[in-house]
């Protein structure tokens, strides 16, 4: 029993990030809360509950109750839990961004330092500001894919078509039963206008293509994705904004994890449109230049277009050796305002350390984070703020890559996961471009080279979305 004690102890020590304490230091009998006690907080009951239900199968379903627990009442009551849940492994990966089509021209790109801003082409703006493109045009990408020219593809569809064919081939799997998961923004009167299809409309109603419109639904692109590649099981669209797709993957992974499922193919889309653009400069947080994520003289975003899909799949049905593990995944929905962070970083301080707590981590293990890093002066405050909450001074090497391909939306966490697992594959981390003075308040320094061959054993991979979504993903090697 003393040798469970003082083990649970350095667990609440590492946990919690309690410095300066020792296992000598926690008296076994006095409350875990309090003056009396070792004067935990709310925040620090969450990460406790997390370690006695991941750890020891332990469920605590009000936390009030726990106030009165000390270090020897709770062991009384351990037991090892076996894992009845399946291991989910990544198998195959597609990418498609404004820095290159395919997960090897845009590991190049990352590589060389190459990002993908330059002016806006796709359609007539007023606006000037720098967006990162695909460079191949609509008609391009039907060629690439073998589309007929004369049917109607969003440019989202486009490149979610791309991305996950690519994964899919990348797996050597034939689907039966995929989950696809992708966001489309809705059409607009912005968009009808410059699709030439009220113009039409108005002129005769009879000649207006409404086949135009329903492909713009929030579903449409997965269900062509879907129709593509002959998938003919479980097919679903989920809509969170910014964390579009790291839901996407969380629910494909819970999917496997639980049994139902033993493939899937998940992931985001989003491209790059009019009404996108003015619905961000109506918030006042695009930036006139190339963004500077994390940097002291950020002034917003920098749009951008893509889409990346991964293969994630149980260990019964591998077909080939996988690229590494996706150990942990956690969303918090703090619901603070409609477009805005939490000042004090709650939601990201949440989704980050219920993910690394479901990986069987500490926060001391992760090697890098890719952050969620938009560049907006409060996105990027409040993800700081929960950093130093979860790694005090202890910060691993993190950077933003939206300096590269832009703020891709409901695809970010689709192309950004697929930048994780290479990150594990081939030990690299990504420099955090434009980066030179660090925020007074924070003082974080992201990492401003790329590196390579480093002993990269644990990612964490952040996605904020409108609302106070915020998911996040752990990564892992397969020997851990």
């Amino acid at each position: 029993m003393e040798e469970l004690i003082d083990k649970l102890k350095v667990e609440l020590i590492e946990a919690l990030n309690l410095e300066e304490i020792t296992p000598e230091d926690i008296d076994s009998e006095a409350p875990l809360f309090g003056d009396d006690g070792l004067g935990l907080d709310s925040i620090d009951a969450l990460e406790i509950i997390l370690i006695l239900e991941r750890n020891y199968g332990i469920k605590i379903e009000n936390p009030a109750k726990g106030r009165k627990y000390s270090i020897r009442y709770v062991p009384g009551r351990l037991h090892h839990r076996p894992s009845e849940m399946r291991k989910i492994y990544v198998t195959g990966l597609g990418v498609i961004s404004g820095i290159g089509k395919g997960v090897e021209e845009n590991l190049d790109s990352l590589k060389a330092g190459k990002h993908g801003m330059g002016k806006i082409t796709l359609f007539p703006t007023a606006l000037d500001v720098p967006v990162s493109e695909v460079k191949q045009s609509n008609e391009e990408l039907k060629k690439l894919l073998s589309l007929p020219s004369g049917k109607t593809y969003s440019r989202t569809a486009l490149l979610g078509l791309w991305a996950a064919q690519e994964a899919a081939r990348d797996a050597e799997l034939d689907f039966t039963s995929p989950v696809s998961g992708s966001f489309l923004p809705l059409p607009s009167e912005e968009w009808m206008q410059a699709s030439g299809f009220m113009p039409s409309f108005r002129e005769d109603n009879r000649k207006g293509r409404l086949r135009d419109i329903i492909s713009h639904d929030c579903g449409s692109s997965t269900e062509m994705i879907a129709a593509y590649l002959g998938v003919k099981g479980t097919v679903t669209t989920l809509s969170t904004a910014c964390s579009s797709a790291a839901n996407a993957i969380m629910l494909g992974a819970r999917l496997i994890r639980h049994g139902l499922l033993d493939a899937v193919l998940v992931g985001g889309t989003d491209a790059l449109c009019r009404f996108t653009l003015n619905g961000f400069n109506s918030l006042m947080i695009l930036d006139k230049e190339h963004c500077r994520p994390f940097d002291r003289t950020r002034a917003g975003l920098n749009l951008g277009e893509g889409a990346g899909y991964l293969v994630l799949q149980s260990d019964k049905s591998l077909t080939k050796a996988p690229y590494c593990e996706l150990s942990g995944y956690a969303n918090a929905n703090e619901a603070y305002h409609q477009t805005g962070s939490s000042p004090d970083g709650d939601g990201p301080f949440l989704s980050m350390s219920q993910a690394i707590a479901s990986a069987g981590l500490t926060a001391g293990a992760i090697d890098y984070i890719n952050v969620h890093g938009t560049g907006t002066p409060s996105n990027d405050a409040s993800e700081g703020k929960a950093i130093r909450r979860i790694f005090d001074t202890r910060i691993p090497p993190f950077s933003s890559v939206k300096a590269f391909i832009g703020h891709t939306l409901g695809a970010s966490e689709g192309i950004e996961a697929v930048y994780s697992v290479l990150s594990i594959r081939h030990g690299l981390i990504y420099p955090n471009l434009n980066f030179h003075l660090s925020d007074e308040e924070s003082g974080l320094i992201p990492e401003t080279v790329f590196r390579s061959g480093l002993p990269i054993r644990h990612v964490l991979s952040n996605s904020f979305g409108f609302g106070g979504n915020n998911s996040s993903l752990v990564f892992s090697t397969l020997n851990r």
